[in-house]
């Protein structure tokens, strides 16, 4: 019996809806439909682990193997069938779930796991029609769904720490320990608070490992001072949401931009950085700035809608990842952040990042 969760159910939702659509509809930040842009749709094309398969959509769903038809089927059976998975994925309180009758379904079109194959990066594959260039571009996507937990762009670990400098301040061992054993359900912005009142300042050193900020001056020059303001930002503030984060540094200009002509330094540079992450970058790992096959995210929304961000739409991609993206905190304990600590007589104390969607 398949079993999966709401994330793994909704890949075949986003399969099945996309078949009984026939279109590709594209998002703007907001997520809601792009007015006026529509890719028809003219294969959808699956790995599993038994082989390549291939939907290809006339006045129906024609299922290929190996180049050869092998089954057709009416559009309207897709669309009967996912609105009922939906249904299910939506009413479904259990962490993993089967069901039953869409199992069956599953297998009569050679679909054979909620996933696509672990040996290929990207969910799903589809070839569309754009009217205004007459081409026919193939696009890879990954599956992100809000009828589920969020899931996370950047995860965190110790590869994304940054080490903040404590200097203007002389605490004893005693003070620091006090500091250190604050455990209040904020207790990093309280600690940060307590070396604050004491009149110390928090000066950015580095990141905790060279791979993650070659990487990011790669992208840009400047990007981990800009980074280091924004979780900075976070651990110190309210405030949580991507867009909320860079508005405050821009206001604040840490870097000293010349913004007098209202240049958006911070905005453009995080976008970047998001859309680099969210293509293939990972702090662990030499980034040679080559976008991965998967290229852009399908969004299952809660209405059952499923929207489209692509690089092939660099503007669109970026706006929804800014606009849809906050810091988030992971466990202290784990990723080694948080705590005051003395290296060669000098006081530190290192910040996490991690990234996750809002929805």
């Amino acid at each position: 019996m398949i079993t999966g969760n709401k994330g793994e159910w909704s890949e075949i939702y986003a399969l099945f809806k996309l078949l009984g659509d026939k279109q590709l509809f594209l998002g703007n930040k907001d997520l809601e439909k792009l007015e006026g842009i529509v890719y028809p749709i003219l294969r959808v094309l699956r790995t599993e682990n038994n082989g390549s398969f291939e939907y290809a959509i006339e006045d129906e769903i024609i299922l290929i193997s190996g180049g050869e038809e092998v089954l057709k089927i009416s559009i309207s059976i897709f669309k009967e069938k996912a609105k009922f998975l939906l249904e299910k994925i939506k009413e479904n309180k259990e962490r993993t779930f089967s069901v039953p009758e869409i199992e069956e379904f599953m297998k009569s079109i050679n679909c054979l796991s909620l996933k696509a194959s672990s040996t290929v990066k990207k969910d799903i594959t589809i070839v569309v029609h754009n009217q205004r260039t007459n081409q026919q571009p193939t696009l890879g996507f990954s599956i992100k769904s809000q009828l589920g937990s969020p899931s996370t762009l950047l995860n965190a670990g110790k590869t994304t720490n940054f080490i903040f400098k404590i200097s203007n301040i002389k605490l004893s061992k005693l003070e620091i320990e006090n500091i250190n054993l604050i455990d209040s359900s904020s207790k990093i912005m309280d600690r940060i608070n307590s070396v604050l009142k004491s009149d110390g300042k928090f000066d950015f050193v580095k990141t905790e490992k060279q791979i993650f900020s070659n990487n990011l001056i790669l992208i840009d020059s400047k990007l981990p001072e800009i980074l280091s303001q924004i979780v900075y930002e976070f651990y110190s503030s309210k405030k949580s949401s991507v867009s909320d984060l860079v508005e405050n540094t821009h206001i604040k200009n840490p870097l000293g931009f010349d913004i007098s002509y209202e240049h958006k330094f911070y905005e453009y540079k995080i976008k970047r950085f998001l859309t680099d992450i969210a293509l293939g970058m990972m702090p662990s790992k030499v980034w040679a700035g080559e976008y991965d096959t998967t290229g852009g995210y399908l969004v299952v929304k809660e209405n059952g809608d499923v929207l489209c961000y692509h690089i092939y739409n660099k503007n669109e991609f970026e706006n929804y990842l800014f606009s849809n993206t906050k810091l988030d905190t992971a466990s202290s304990k784990r990723h080694d952040f948080g705590i005051l600590y003395e290296h060669e007589e000098k006081l530190y104390f290192k910040l996490n990042l991690q990234i996750r969607f809002i929805k």
